[in-house]
């Protein structure tokens, strides 16, 4: 992706060298591209003010939720991005979600962590295909 830039206007890494980002680092980076889209999309579809704005978001990032997203998109994954999702819930974690079990906060790094990879590479469409894969099924059992 030579050249190529994000919105920030910094360059997009190469595949290889996103592969050597600690899985927490990546995570980091997708929790904030997740609730980055799940805000952006409830101020185009609502007229709710930000009070409610922040509920709806909530219910859609915190680690249950994401737990189920990546359970939901998992067989939709390449090759590659299964393995950047395994590689960041099997590292290990010094804190925990108050509100999660362990491996539901494992899961939900692992999808985030999946997010700020296709985001960091510049894989943008990919990325895009992921988050609305992702809330597709939300509140569906």
């Amino acid at each position: 992706m030579d050249n190529e830039k994000n919105f920030f206007g910094m360059d997009f890494m190469t595949d290889s060298n996103v592969q050597m980002v600690n899985p927490q680092s990546l995570a980091f980076v997708g929790d904030a591209v997740y609730s980055l889209f799940i805000r952006s999309h409830f101020c185009l579809v609502s007229t709710a003010r930000s009070r409610s704005l922040h509920k709806f978001s909530t219910d859609f990032v915190k680690a249950t939720a994401q737990s189920k997203a990546l359970d939901d998109i998992y067989d939709s994954l390449t090759e590659e991005e299964q393995g950047v999702a395994k590689r960041a819930r099997n590292t290990k974690v010094n804190t925990m979600s108050k509100n999660a079990k362990m491996l539901e906060y494992k899961k939900s790094t692992a999808f985030e962590a999946l997010l700020g990879y296709l985001y960091l590479c510049g894989k943008i469409e990919r990325l895009n295909e992921i988050l609305n894969l992702a809330v597709k099924n939300f509140g569906e059992e």
